[in-house]
């Protein structure tokens, strides 16, 4: 094949292994431990007016029903790319009021403990600029993994319930996004 054919062709592969979503370059797929993710969709988390991240939820196969995104085993990532600086306190009032809005009195109470290693995770992370990007990652064997930039951060947290509090957040009956949350369940794709 000639290199004048190859390049269009190499350009072509790269644009099918990536997305733009709010002017954020977001992977078609992605390496959680040793697993391969697909997207599953991405979308951009709006409050009032203002743009604050793009979403972009990674599972080992498509799903397109919370429920079944919920029961689904193995890895899976949820990815904040910042559209806009943010202090610790807003991060961590928007994942608390995220979780005691979809979860239960008894689930709450269980979750309790790992809710605060979450926060003091998220403090000692302090603010964030434009363009960072925090994953929180659900490794099966070590539990959730909160990473910004690549780094990992704290210990992970353990429990695939904890996990499923955290993407009921996204996906839950009172998602903190209604657009964010139709994005990120693959409609339109």
């Amino acid at each position: 094949m000639s290199r004048a054919l190859l390049l269009p062709l190499l350009l072509l592969c790269q644009f099918a292994l990536a997305a733009e979503v709010g002017g954020v370059r977001v992977d078609e797929r992605v390496r959680v431990g040793g697993s391969e993710l697909l997207l599953n969709g991405a979308g951009v988390r709006t409050r009032i007016v203002f743009k604050v991240y793009v979403g972009a939820l990674y599972l080992p196969e498509r799903k397109s029903a919370a429920a079944e995104i919920l029961a689904l085993k193995g890895p899976k990532r949820v990815s904040m790319t910042m559209l806009r600086d943010l202090g610790a306190r807003q991060l961590t009032d928007a994942l608390e009021t995220g979780i005691r809005a979809n979860n239960s009195e008894a689930e709450l109470a269980a979750l309790k403990t790992r809710v605060d290693a979450l926060v003091a995770v998220m403090n000692e992370i302090g603010s964030v600029k434009e363009k960072t990007v925090i994953a929180l990652d659900f490794l099966p064997d070590a539990g959730t993994r909160i990473s910004v930039d690549g780094a990992a951060r704290g210990k992970p947290i353990p429990g695939e319930d904890f996990y499923a509090a955290l993407l009921r957040i996204w996906l839950g009956d009172k998602p903190v996004d209604a657009d964010l949350k139709k994005a990120m369940l693959g409609e339109g794709r």
